[in-house]
C-alpha cells in the first residue's frame, strides 16, 4: 500500500463498514432511494474519504478538522440506522451489529484524533 492513509486501521475499518452499509441499504424500499438510502450511503462513504483527506495534511488543526468530519459522519450513519430500524427496513440483529461496529469505529477515530494532538 502506497498511501499513508491505507495503513490506518480507522480507514480500513471505515472502508469495510461502508461496504456492509451499502449491502444493508439495498434492503430499503424503493421509495427511500433518494432519501434514507442515499443519505446513509453518502454519510458512510464520507467517513473514509475524510480520514484519507485529513491524513495528507501536515498541520494538526487541519487533520483534526477532517477527523471531526468523519466523526460527525459516523453519528449521521448511526442516526440513519436508527431510522431504518424504526421503519422496519432492517432487523434488530442487523441494527445491533452495525451499531456496535460504528461505536467501535467512533471510539477508534476519537482516540486517533486525540493521539495526534
Amino acid at each position: 500500500m502506497g498511501f499513508k492513509f491505507e495503513k490506518l486501521l480507522i480507514w480500513q475499518k471505515a472502508m469495510d463498514l461502508a461496504e456492509e452499509v451499502h449491502t444493508l441499504s439495498k434492503k430499503f424500499p424503493k421509495e427511500e432511494q433518494y432519501n434514507l438510502t442515499s443519505q446513509i450511503n453518502r454519510a458512510v462513504d464520507s467517513i473514509a474519504l475524510n480520514i484519507a483527506e485529513g491524513s495528507i495534511i501536515q498541520t494538526n488543526p487541519e487533520q483534526h478538522r477532517f477527523l471531526g468530519y468523519s466523526i460527525r459522519s459516523i453519528a449521521e450513519v448511526v442516526t440513519c440506522l436508527h431510522k431504518a430500524k424504526r421503519r422496519a427496513y432492517i432487523t434488530d440483529e442487523e441494527f445491533e451489529k452495525s451499531y456496535n461496529d460504528f461505536q467501535d469505529l467512533m471510539n477508534m477515530t476519537v482516540g486517533f484524533k486525540n493521539k495526534i494532538n
